[in-house]
């Protein structure tokens, strides 16, 4: 039997995409218009954003564009309907988010495809993106009733003082592409937890699933105005969210040059931010670790989402004694991976995310090999064509490499060879960003000191996989400012207010 050509498994994915997509529409969970108020709407400037399959490039659905006064509009049905959210008992606002984690669950598989279509991962990696999704839903509803103040012991008789935590106010979220569902999720979810109203700015690239959400948060009972959506031109949403004076907060996911222009655009009216920048994040092999669960872990940690997540390998540190070792079992498993169209379960590692995205890893590749690294397996685009790459492996990386100072994005996992701790902590701490990072010892002692020493934000010891809704995500360094999950990710939605009460003596006294 004669094994299909690339473009006919591509084009039998896209056949099973198109039948999902018509699945979506019949179950009104292709939304393509604003988010307003409680309502769908189209917007004022009758534009439309094209989106599109970054696997085939077939036209998956097409946005409406806000203008200014869209977005303006938004943040009004934000302010209309805060004084009434934030007065609810933090129980009934846990109490939507529950019926909103329930309804996510329910329609995981739609939400799946319609994620993986429009963004290129792997099936199996949308699914547990959604069920991650779900999990940060449950945890803010149950963390809203724990938004504690304090009771300050009084410094004179007859005054009670008091700590109170009250929402900070209309929160403005603008989430990446990387992951369009998880992203609004783990801001959305505390924001409205703790009684803030919000306007939600999804990616370009990919919005339908920030859109199909929304209309689960209506399905469940989410009051009007409180969760809004508007999609568009980044520099004209951006710009109508930053300069609103009721907008009292940012938070944003992306990278770290936009993350400083949208950080000074906040400043004339003194906005909260919270900030997930770009990574450069390191993964440290030493020498008496479990080389089979580094491998795994590098391979988990590098090529998820085909690379492209702030906090994947994008530096294989490796110590001389089990350099080559390592090489040989890291490329053998790479090589096994398996590329192509998202929706076929059997496939490992999707598209890069437009030609921008392809044309980066190959820049990076290129310079790496022209100051004498080599490949070691993968290095070329993929026979599939459009923006898919091989799953590349480098060795011979060194410091002054444009891939050991850029964040790649991209499937390419650079090794460096390095001989003592000493110089591994230099190597990793080398970068201007420190979102994540990762290192595997035996050792408990290097466990601890090493660990303490990396200057990251989170950091995951003999493990390539370090999320959890539970503790709190953020960076260091230009990664970022604030944190996401735990109770750290709710405070980011409260201000402390200090209320002093005097007179309370009794009368006569």
């Amino acid at each position: 039997m004669t094994p299909p050509t690339p473009s006919t498994l591509l084009d039998s994915a896209a056949r099973v995409a198109a039948a999902r997509l018509e699945q979506l529409r019949r179950a009104g969970l292709l939304r393509e218009d604003l988010f307003v108020d409680g309502r769908w709407r189209p917007a004022s400037t009758g534009r439309r954003l094209e989106v599109r399959d970054p696997a085939t490039g077939e036209l998956v659905g097409s946005v409406a564009t806000a203008s200014a006064t869209d977005v303006h509009d938004a943040v009004a049905a934000a302010a209309g309907a805060l004084g009434a959210w934030r007065a609810l008992p933090a129980g009934a606002r846990g109490e939507v988010l529950s019926r909103w984690q329930e309804l996510l669950l329910s329609r995981t598989g739609d939400l799946a495809a319609l994620l993986t279509i429009e963004q290129g991962k792997p099936i199996g990696e949308s699914v547990g993106e959604l069920t991650y999704s779900a999990a940060f839903l449950r945890y803010f509803a149950e963390e809203a009733r724990r938004s504690y103040g304090e009771v300050i012991p009084h410094n004179r008789p007859g005054r009670r003082l008091f700590a109170l935590r009250q929402p900070i106010g209309v929160v403005a979220a603008i989430t990446p592409w990387n992951f369009p569902a998880l992203m609004i999720a783990r801001k959305v979810a505390p924001a409205i937890a703790a009684g803030c109203t919000v306007v939600l700015k999804p990616p370009s690239e990919a919005p339908l699933s920030a859109l199909a959400l929304a209309e689960l948060a209506s399905q469940a009972g989410m009051p009007r105005g409180v969760l809004n959506v508007v999609h568009g031109d980044p520099v004209v949403v951006g710009a109508a969210l930053t300069e609103s004076p009721d907008v009292r907060m940012l938070t944003f996911t992306g990278s770290t040059e936009v993350g400083k222009l949208l950080m000074a655009q906040c400043a004339p009216t003194v906005k909260r931010v919270a900030l997930e920048l770009g990574g450069n994040a390191p993964f440290v092999v030493f020498d008496d670790a479990d080389l089979d669960a580094a491998v795994a872990g590098a391979i988990e940690s590098k090529f998820r989402n085909a690379g492209q997540t702030c906090v994947c390998a994008n530096r294989v540190l490796v110590q001389a004694g089990v350099h080559d070792e390592f090489v040989e079992r890291f490329a053998r498993g790479v090589a096994d991976l398996v590329v192509g169209h998202g929706i076929d379960p059997a496939v490992h590692v999707g598209p890069l995310i437009d030609e921008q995205a392809l044309v980066k890893v190959e820049r990076h590749l290129d310079d790496a090999v022209s100051m004498g690294a080599e490949v070691r397996w993968g290095g070329h685009p993929h026979k599939l064509g459009g923006t898919f790459f091989e799953p590349t492996v480098v060795v011979g990386a060194e410091a002054g490499m444009t891939i050991a100072r850029e964040e790649t994005f991209g499937p390419v996992a650079p090794v460096f060879r390095f001989e003592t701790e000493e110089e591994a902590l230099a190597l990793a701490n080398a970068t201007e960003s420190g979102l994540a990072a990762y290192f595997y010892t035996r050792g408990l002692g290097r466990a601890l000191r090493f660990g303490e020493a990396l200057d990251f934000g989170v950091v995951g010891v003999n493990t390539g996989s370090i999320s959890y809704e539970g503790a709190p995500f953020g960076g260091m360094k230009q990664s970022g400012l604030g944190r996401e999950g735990s109770h750290h990710g709710l405070e980011e939605f409260l201000e402390v207010k200090y209320l002093c009460v005097d007179g309370v003596t009794a009368p006569g006294h």
